[in-house]
């Protein structure tokens, strides 16, 4: 042998060497590191399998009005209690090799984690039901490498300790199927009205196919989804030899009959309580407490007799069709709301139109146009002309040109007071023009809501869309004199052994915009009741004057699809809202007037038997008489005028019978009394 050959083998040798002292070490390591793993889940021991227990919520007055799991804790069903083809259709679909691996199933993890490194997120989903059921009994469901670490040690101490038959039927049990449903019990009763034990092969798909995301696959929610998912579960079935082809085909042609609205709801104000347990949820998680676990005491905010007047106010005033509802109350002092009603019908659709759904405000959104305006030079009795308009934007490469909602357009210039009372929609943009997009964003960002950056007029109209409960939340700033006012459902958090784990507090004092322009704000915004304005266009609240028995501000919003009134007495803000969830036109006359209807019954219901209350007058603001034609200081000679609320260094100097020497319509109107044609040939 050579001495280049000797050398060669030696290197072999030597590689060889290294790579079983490595082997070994890492065998070792694996080794260590599964002993601790194991002694780790010896030393902790069997993890829990307890059902949530129910968190119970109180009104303000402390008295019961619902609770939160009370279905998961009423309804436990041994495995073989449960319909087999809900087992088979559940592991189909969730995880297939159950009963083969331990807790984890490392090809879809491996894939799983290889997409989320490509994307550089953590969306993708490998869970098995081991797994699932550790973070649905003991995790939050934010998608964290260290709430998935989590899950996994949960999860491979939930297999140690327990066999597949008890993890699985604890995990059918505790499972969420949407509408405040968890287990299988719960969840069979309030779709079909029977019992998990007697489920068919056709329902068992379809509500196997619901906690993927039971918002989305819920039937009540999306029909059409819940069961093309139920199709893509019968199919998976068969694939797998759980089922053979003819009993897929006769699951397919059965007909599906959902009877959930047999179902007693047994809580009142279900979506007050559904906005009160999701800001619960955030206030516990925020103290790293598990709101999962339950037996939670959470006195609200609610007030019944608000509750019920809403309630009654939208029976009586909804035309029998689909027009859906939302309204919302909020108390002026501390922003508590006080009620909230979702929708029509929480059996139908437990969608909350108050704090889920996104609309076009429309005019509701001018008062903080016209606030970011009053900081800016104008004040109530700034004109401007309101003929027709066509608006350039985007350096001229795009045009605009509003309407207002009776087609028609002011002769000649009109006041920022009477603008808002009539919604004229000319004004708002022009307004919007002088004093630039930028103020106008930064003071919707004030008030926490949501705008855009692009440049377009439109902007001053509402077609920036915004939630009814950030809107009348708003509104609420602005009646509070301007200052903040934070939204809340809760006042005390209490744990099952009675300790207080979180109270109520006031915010900081914030002044969102200053005293004097809130009252001004609203005062212009008594003017929607004012029939003084109803010159060319009547003021948008007119019509409910005559129902009136106390003092209120409010702005309505109108768009194809969406009706607002949104307003308020010196102590509580109601916002109301119609429209259609599939946000088609809105065209019968029910339709465009329901919301003014609830909107007033409500106020006037809350009020009954209350002195009616004055706005506070802040320093600095006085009330005059104002001709409104003019703008300047009315007299007896004329006959349109209103008291009005300036700055003290707005107020107009001179009279509305003051001839103005430079003004053409003054020199017009001497010579109609005197025509010297020729005197006025010369003079021109």
């Amino acid at each position: 042998m050579d001495r280049r050959s000797f050398h060669r083998k030696m290197r072999r040798q030597k590689r060889k060497k290294r790579i079983a002292f490595y082997s070994i070490a890492l065998l070792f390591a694996i080794v260590v590191a599964l002993g601790s793993l194991r002694l780790y889940a010896q030393i902790a021991g069997a993890p829990p399998l307890t059902i949530p227990k129910a968190s119970v919520f109180l009104d303000r007055n402390g008295n019961q009005i619902g609770d939160h799991f009370t279905d998961q804790r009423r309804y436990w069903k041994e495995l073989d209690e449960i319909s087999p083809y809900l087992i088979e259709a559940t592991i189909a679909v969730e995880d297939k090799d159950f009963y083969q691996h331990h807790g984890f199933d490392f090809p879809r993890i491996a894939s799983a984690l290889l997409t989320d490194l490509k994307t550089r997120s953590k969306a993708q989903g490998a869970s098995t039901i081991t797994q699932q059921l550790a973070r649905n009994l003991y995790l939050t469901l934010d998608k964290t490498w260290s709430r998935k670490l989590t899950e996994a040690l949960y999860a491979y101490r939930l297999e140690i300790f327990y066999s597949k038959d008890e993890i699985l039927e604890a995990y059918l049990n505790t499972v969420n199927y949407g509408h405040g449903m968890y287990g299988v019990e719960a969840a069979s009763k309030y779709y079909f009205g029977k019992s998990a034990s007697d489920l068919t092969l056709a329902e068992s798909a379809l509500l196997a196919g619901i906690p993927k995301g039971p918002s989305i696959y819920s039937p009540i929610n999306n029909y059409e989804k819940a069961i093309n998912r139920k199709h893509l579960i019968l199919s998976l079935m068969e694939e797998q030899n759980k089922i053979s082809k003819e009993e897929k085909e006769r699951a397919l042609s059965q007909k599906i009959v959902l009877k959930n609205d047999q179902w007693t709801a047994s809580k009142a104000a279900p979506y007050f309580i559904d906005a009160a347990w999701q800001e619960a949820a955030e206030i516990l998680e925020k103290k790293n407490l598990n709101f999962r676990s339950g037996g939670w005491i959470i006195k609200t905010t609610l007030n019944p007799a608000h509750q019920k007047a809403a309630e009654e106010a939208i029976e009586k005033n909804m035309p029998d069709n689909d027009l859906q509802i939302g309204l919302v109350s909020m108390d002026v002092k501390t922003g508590q709301v006080t009620a909230l009603v979702g929708g029509r019908d929480y059996r139908e659709s437990s969608y909350n139109r108050v704090t889920q759904a996104f609309r076009q405000p429309g005019s509701a959104i001018k008062p903080f146009l016209y606030a970011a305006a009053l900081e800016n030079g104008f004040t109530p009795l700034t004109f401007l002309d309101v003929g027709e308009t066509i608006f350039t934007y985007d350096n001229g490469r795009a045009t605009y040109k509003p309407q207002n909602v009776n087609g028609k357009f002011a002769d000649g210039d009109m006041s920022m007071a009477q603008a808002i009372a009539i919604s004229d929609n000319i004004y708002a943009v022009k307004t919007l023009e002088q004093i630039g997009y930028d103020k106008f964003r930064e003071m919707s960002k004030r008030f926490n809501l949501r705008f855009t950056d692009k440049d377009n007029p439109s902007m001053a109209l509402g077609t920036v869309e915004n939630t009814l409960y950030a809107l009348t939340n708003a509104f609420n700033i602005i009646a509070a004199q301007g200052e903040y006012r934070k939204p809340t459902t809760i006042l005390s958090i209490q744990d099952e052994e009675g300790k207080i784990v979180y109270e109520y507090e006031e915010p900081p004092k914030e002044q969102i915009v200053s005293k004097q322009d809130a009252f001004i704000l609203t005062q212009m915004m008594t003017g929607i009741f004012d029939p003084v304005f109803s010159d060319y266009s009547p003021a948008t609240g007119v019509s409910l004057r005559p129902r009136m028995t106390h003092t209120y501000a409010a702005k309505s919003g109108t768009t194809v699809s969406d009706q607002w009134l949104i307003g308020y007495s010196p102590s509580l803000t109601a916002g109301v809202w119609n429209g259609y969830d599939q946000g088609k036109t809105l065209s019968t006359s029910s339709d465009m007037s329901a919301h003014k209807q609830v909107w007033i019954d409500f106020m006037e219901a809350v009020h009954k038997d209350k002195p009616n209350e004055s706005f506070e007058v802040p320093d600095g603001v006085k009330g005059v008489l104002i001709d409104i034609e003019t703008g300047k200081l009315a007299t007896d000679a004329c006959p349109k005028q209103r008291l009005m609320y300036l700055k003290e260094e707005d107020i107009p100097t001179k009279k509305c019978t003051d001839l103005d020497f430079f003004n053409e319509d003054t020199w017009n109107g001497f010579f109609e009394l005197f025509p010297f044609e020729s005197f006025k040939q010369w003079l021109q």
